[in-house]
Formats: structure tokens, sequence, C-alpha cells
């Protein structure tokens, strides 16, 4: 089932982004390149908020992260309301994200990731569902965290194009 997937990264996974975005099309998922559009250095900040910003606001099912590292991507997507972004660096990884963390961003480490393991991880963690039970009784516990800490509420304009 295609999905709409906001997809951004820093300059350390500029190429990787790239690759798995063409994947993305192809397999006919709706994707918005929210940064940034080349390998020049540049703040990740931005970026992360930008794409945990369209999860967290419902403008994308899903969003995929990519830094050197995955941490700083992973610390910045996490600050928003209703973002559970989680760092794979394998299949077991996605599908642990998925099933028990029911996690809706996932975050790649560039230099820890080659492409063809990055594409399999993503294709994995796209096409598993999240388990039900206790699992689930986890995720609403975080979801009931999340409204006593956002109570005031937050836009979820959080979008940044172009350069950051």
């Amino acid at each position: 089932m295609a999905k709409r997937i906001a997809i951004g990264a820093e300059h350390g996974g500029f190429a990787l982004k790239e690759k798995i975005k063409e994947a993305l099309v192809k397999a006919r998922h709706k994707v918005e390149d929210m940064g940034t559009f080349s390998g020049e250095s540049c703040d990740y900040p931005g970026y992360g908020f930008a794409v945990a910003g369209e999860v967290s606001g419902g403008k994308a099912d899903r969003g995929i992260l990519i830094c050197k590292t995955g941490t700083g991507m992973a610390v910045v997507a996490n600050k928003l309301p209703g973002v559970r972004a989680g760092v794979c660096a394998s299949i077991e990884d996605a599908l642990s994200a998925r099933k028990h963390n029911d996690t809706n961003v996932l975050v790649l480490a560039a230099t820890k990731t080659g492409t063809a393991k990055a594409l399999d991880i993503t294709k994995v963690w796209l096409r598993t569902p999240a388990l039900k039970g206790r699992h689930a009784r986890r995720v609403s516990q975080i979801a009931e965290f999340e409204k006593k800490v956002f109570r005031k509420g937050v836009s979820s304009e959080f979008g940044v194009r172009g350069k950051v």
C-alpha cells in the first residue's frame, strides 16, 4: 500500500537519501523531500524537524531521516508530539522498531549502513505492521505522556525548505 513519506537528510546522508527516495518513488509512494538538496555541509536539526513535523502534523504517514550516525536526527525527531523515531542498522532493528514500538520515523546512519542494506531496512520497515497487545498498550502510554507534556498545544508547522 502506498504511503505518504517525508524524507530528509543532512549532507552526510544526502547521497543515501537520493537512492532511498528513488526506490520509494519507484514503489509508488508519495515522497516529500524536505532536503538537504546537495552534499554541501549543513546543520541537521532543521531537516529533522521538517520531516518530523510532517509526521507529527499528519501530512505524512511515515518519515525517513538520514545523517552520519543517526543519533542527531533521532534526538530531533523525537522532540515532536506523536513522533516515534528509531535508529535502525539492521533488518532485525527495523522489525522490532515497527512491531514493538510502532515507529513512524526511520532513522538511518549513512556512515554505518551501505545503500543495499539501507534499502532492505527501509523496505522491511515500511511493510511491517505494529503488534497489538502489550506493545500497543506501551505505545498508548507514550501518547498519554505526550498529552500531558504538550497539553498547551504545539504547532505542526516545523517545515524547513532549502538550505538550513
